[in-house]
């Protein structure tokens, strides 16, 4: 038996659905937290490179199509309910383990993020990394459960044979 195999044999698929469900419910617990005890807009410094700010975002990565009036809201609700239903079922025939982690974490980062545009119109962020005058833009623990999730997916396909690798021509 592969070692894949004999992993997948010990966690259950309600383990990675737990997992999803951890995610989104940890991301809704900070959002909820940020949320009281900071004012929109304020940044509390944590480090020379960090600080924890409330920003609201209702765009997608990046504020894209953040000003775009409204309509936006609707659209990325729609793809995140699409991009879930494909997740969820992707994740039931998940192999190898890091395949179905990485599917774990972006479909709980995606509900996370489909929980604030549903209930609050716009994403909660609250992360902010800078370096002297530089900024990446502040995002959230959805954001790096679904970035996470597509760094594993990426690297557990560099390790997969090659559907055609069997096969003689």
């Amino acid at each position: 038996m592969k070692a894949h195999q004999e992993a997948t044999h010990y966690v259950t698929p309600w383990f990675w659905w737990g997992l999803a469900t951890a995610v989104a419910t940890l991301d809704q617990g900070f959002k909820s937290i940020v949320e009281r005890l900071f004012a929109l807009g304020s940044t509390l410094p944590l480090s020379s490179f960090f600080n924890l700010v409330h920003a609201r975002n209702t765009g997608a990565a990046f504020s894209f199509l953040a000003e775009a009036g409204g309509w936006q809201r609707y659209f990325f609700i729609a793809i995140a309910l699409a991009v879930s239903v494909v997740l969820a079922l992707l994740l039931r025939r998940a192999r190898p383990p890091s395949e179905a982690l990485g599917y774990s974490l972006i479909l709980g980062g995606a509900i996370g993020n489909l929980i604030d545009r549903s209930f609050r119109g716009y994403v909660v962020d609250y992360l902010d990394f800078y370096y002297q005058t530089w900024s990446w833009p502040a995002f959230n623990l959805a954001d790096i459960a679904i970035v996470g999730g597509v760094l594993l997916l990426f690297l557990s396909s560099l390790s997969q044979p090659s559907p055609q690798a069997g096969r003689t021509g």
